[in-house]
Order: C-alpha cells, then structure tokens, then sequence
C-alpha cells in the first residue's frame, strides 16, 4: 500500500487525555500501525479543558493525505468549534468533514476502515454504523 492516500482521522476532545487515548487505542485495535494518519486534538493550548480551533487545524493538517479528513468530536462545544472552522472554509484541509459518530467506537471503525484505504465516504459510513454497536 505505500503511496496510497489514507484518509487522516482528527479527534476532537475537551481532553488532551482522552483525545490522545482515544487516537492510541484506535490505532491499536485496529491493527493500523502508522499507515493511517490520525491525530488527538484535545484541550487547549494551555493544557486546561475545553476546545481550541488551533489545535484542531494543527490536527487536521498533520493527517491531511490527500484523501480527506475525518472528524471526530465528543460533546457540544467541540461539535461546535469543528462547525465553525468548517464554516469559514480556509482553516481546515480541502475534503475535511465533520462525522457524527460515537466518539471511541467510531473513532476505532474510522481508524480500521481507513487503514483499508477506503475513500472518506467509506469511513464516515463505519464510523457512523457504530451507533448500532449494541452491547447486551
């Protein structure tokens, strides 16, 4: 697969923490090594909680391939901190787009589906399915 364009994968949380958990557990279970570019934006540029469009652009260009980019949020503000930089149209990569997925699972089917090389309407397909994951 080398030179194939993976769609990068952002994810977006109040926490640096969980942002960065979240991206290594995605990369672990998927088995995806680092073929697929995914990037944790959490927090603020201080380290405090909370959501920084800064981060979220650094994010998204560092996965940018090419192929799309795949953002994953985790509550309101993030959702709407993504919306606004979507809004403006400059501040993230071209083929960016904002998916309402469940934040671990579907970070984990984006991350899996990607490393497939599957296009960005694929992993927004996977990682939105997750909302079916049912667990009893």
């Amino acid at each position: 697969m080398s030179g194939e364009k993976f769609v990068g994968i952002v994810l977006v949380s109040h926490s640096a923490e969980v942002a960065a958990s979240v991206a290594e557990l995605a990369r672990g279970l998927s088995g995806a090594g680092t073929s697929v570019p995914v990037a944790p934006a959490g927090g603020t540029e201080g380290g405090g909680l909370g959501t920084s469009s800064e981060l979220i652009a650094a994010a998204a260009a560092s996965v940018d391939r090419g192929a799309g980019v795949a953002v994953l949020t985790d509550l309101g503000s993030s959702v709407l901190t993504v919306k606004a930089l979507l809004a403006e149209g400059d501040e993230l990569p071209a083929g960016t787009r904002l998916v309402d997925a469940p934040f671990v699972e579907g970070a984990v089917a984006a991350v899996v589906t990607a490393s497939t090389g599957a296009d960005l309407d694929t992993v927004e397909a996977a990682a939105t399915e997750a909302y079916s994951y049912r667990k009893v």
